[in-house]
């Protein structure tokens, strides 16, 4: 199977070229993600623990569903795709905003923020995910509070990002 190629971009989220994954991440070149926050319809947000064979950040928790974007892919398409590879999910999305790229804080990607609310149990994919619950917005907060090791640093910049701008409560 071919490597993947993501779209190298500058400080800007524009393109400059085409590489592998396997480059990307070694050279530690901007490039590009979508990340969905999955929402229940009691505000609880899905959150879910890493494969132990992940090669970034095994055993980890991170946002709902996320993916690297395919070299010539926008945010939205990746979204879907993530979501239903992911969870086994078709639900709508809504955008909330692109947070730039900030180093190893969001491990050199421009991330593409998306929610979506659903009641539909997720289907997790064993090779991404190895365990998943939906949790009230306060807990996720105390848990990044007192355990942030245990997160993603890419999944602890967008839920201070969301937190910052929302509250704790899930967008209506």
């Amino acid at each position: 199977m071919p490597e993947e190629l993501f779209d190298v971009v500058d400080e800007h989220d524009r393109v400059l070229r085409q590489a592998p994954r396997s480059q990307v991440h070694a050279q530690k070149w901007l490039h590009r993600a979508s990340h969905i926050f999955v929402f229940n319809s009691r505000g609880e947000l899905l959150v879910h623990r890493r494969t132990a064979t992940k090669d970034e950040c095994p055993l980890m928790f991170t946002s709902s569903a996320s993916g690297h974007l395919a070299a010539g892919e926008d945010y939205e398409t990746a979204a879907v795709r993530e979501l239903e590879e992911e969870l086994g999910l078709t639900s709508p999305i809504r955008f909330l905003a692109v947070i730039p790229a900030n180093g190893a804080a969001t491990s050199f990607e421009h991330s593409g923020l998306f929610w979506t609310r659903t009641d539909d149990p997720p289907t997790f994919d064993p090779g991404e995910i190895e365990s998943g619950e939906f949790l009230p917005l306060k807990d996720v907060s105390q848990r990044v509070e007192r355990l942030p090791e245990q997160f993603t640093p890419c999944f602890r910049t967008l839920f201070g990002w969301y937190v910052e701008r929302f509250g704790l409560n899930a967008p209506a």
